[in-house]
């Protein structure tokens, strides 16, 4: 049992999604006891058994639903179930579970560590954004600046994007100090799996970058996928009111 929690732990610092599935009620012959626990992954993969059989299999099913959908449920199957209705089994018994998603932390990659990016990364941290500061000016990217980054990634922001392994569940706010760098970034991480893009700038930049977007082949589809002009519309002017605009719709993504 304890060996489960260190491996949740694990997860959680691999920022990879899981559900824990515990027994929670048994009746009738049943492989395993109330209390028994897995781990499902996205894969499909598992860490520890309910028993195999068709109903682990069953329970592997949903526990993917679980992650996707970030929401727990209660699920019963039947081990005496001849007519194939729900396991096929015929050992006798009953079994129900819950299933939880273990939470990773999203994780915000800031393109830029200006006079934006300072007041987003500490708002965003504060509710509860790993922040990862991209920025190629050395003396702006610094711990001293951004204390509480989960990482600080100091280089050409355009080759580091192209790098960068992003999951779908990660977010982008491009910030950096000027028009072309921004659209450099953007064009690097638009094709790859994110769960939101924000771009910083104007009505009137957002249409030039999409002309010069479709003009490199990029599909309406992707391209109507980036929030620009970046964060809620509330009339933002200084730097502070632009991240809390940008933490906004962070918000609003998340939990839609």
């Amino acid at each position: 049992m304890k060996d489960i929690y260190v491996k949740i732990l694990e997860l959680i610092e691999q920022r990879k999604p899981a559900a824990l599935v515990t027994v929670i009620d048994t009746q009738g012959s049943t492989p395993r006891e109330v209390g028994t626990k897995m781990l499902v992954m996205l894969d499909g993969s598992i860490y520890g058994t309910i028993g195999g059989s068709a109903v682990e299999a069953l329970v592997i099913a949903e526990g993917k639903k679980c992650i996707q959908s970030g929401q727990s449920m209660r699920v019963t199957h039947s081990l005496e179930d001849p007519l194939h209705h729900d396991t096929g089994m015929i050992c006798g018994g009953r079994m129900e579970f819950f299933i939880e998603p273990i939470h990773v932390p999203p994780m915000l990659y800031i393109f830029g560590a200006g006079h934006v990016a300072l007041p987003l990364a500490r708002l965003a941290d504060q509710i509860g954004f790993a922040c990862v500061i991209i920025e190629d000016r050395p003396e702006f990217a610094t711990r001293e600046r951004f204390p509480a980054a989960r990482e600080i990634l100091i280089g050409q922001p355009d080759l580091l994007a192209e790098q960068i392994n992003f999951a779908g569940n990660d977010y982008i706010a491009i910030v950096s100090r000027n028009h072309e760098l921004d659209f450099q970034i953007l064009r690097r991480v638009i094709t790859k799996p994110l769960h939101y893009l924000g771009l910083i700038g104007s009505k009137s930049k957002r249409q030039q970058t999409f002309t010069r977007l479709q003009e490199e082949g990029i599909s309406p589809e992707l391209i109507k996928t980036i929030h620009t002009p970046i964060g809620l519309e509330i009339k933002a002017k200084s730097p502070e009111e632009i991240a809390v605009s940008i933490v906004a719709e962070l918000i609003k993504v998340k939990n839609s």
